[in-house]
């Protein structure tokens, strides 16, 4: 029997994370719509609202459901603002580890978001759901990706040559695909003794799943 994500809420002093929900459509359409999320997302381009309402009723559900992933939206507690979605997948429940993923709004980044929601979302895997390893994939120019990896303890552990689709806008303002290399890092429970619960970041996108 496939093992799947509870339906869980996360709190941390700033951020209640939560499943995403169909008020989230405008927001989170807004958000995706962003340039950097474009240049470092499989994101489709550009981003509607039906996409949104498919991702919210569809993807993510069906993705908890058999056991591969699990998609949260990150708000602020006392806004409930949403100000970025955290996603965990290719989870392989024998080793108990898997993949986290996450984007942060425009408005809201510089303000630690990224690594508070990333932590909480790491200890959680780690306390409750008895997960071994975490994996992050940033791409080798995304720096913000990068720092928030390393805030919350993260070991970097090679680099996979060519593994990356990232994109740049052209001078007719189409995007173009551009190859580039993928950044590993991981997360064991170990690598958390003694971690601060708040941590600074400038954002942060790594690679989304193509959930499309």
């Amino acid at each position: 029997m496939t093992s799947t994500f509870p339906d869980i809420s996360i709190s941390t002093e700033r951020l209640v994370l939560r499943a995403l929900d169909e008020d989230d459509v405008p927001a989170l359409t807004e958000m995706m719509n962003d340039e950097m999320v474009a240049a470092w997302t499989s994101i489709p381009q550009p981003f509607t609202e039906g996409g949104a309402h498919d991702w919210i009723t569809d993807y993510a559900p069906t993705e908890r459901a058999q056991g591969r992933g699990l998609d949260l939206a990150v708000t602020e507690f006392l806004t409930q603002r949403l100000v970025g979605v955290i996603q965990l997948g290719k989870t392989n429940w024998r080793v108990r580890s898997t993949e986290l993923s996450y984007i942060i709004a425009p408005w809201a980044r510089g303000e630690g978001y990224a690594s508070e929601a990333a932590l909480a979302t790491a200890r959680w895997l780690f306390s409750d759901q008895k997960f071994e390893r975490v994996e992050l994939r940033t791409a080798a120019g995304n720096t913000a990706s990068q720092q928030v990896a390393q805030k919350i303890g993260c070991i970097s552990e090679g680099v996979l040559r060519n593994a990356c689709i990232a994109r740049t806008r052209t001078e007719e303002g189409t995007w173009v695909d551009l190859r580039t290399d993928f950044i590993v890092w991981s997360l064991l429970p170990e690598d958390l003794d003694g971690m601060d619960g708040h941590l600074g970041d400038t954002g942060g996108f790594a690679s989304f799943n193509d959930w499309n």
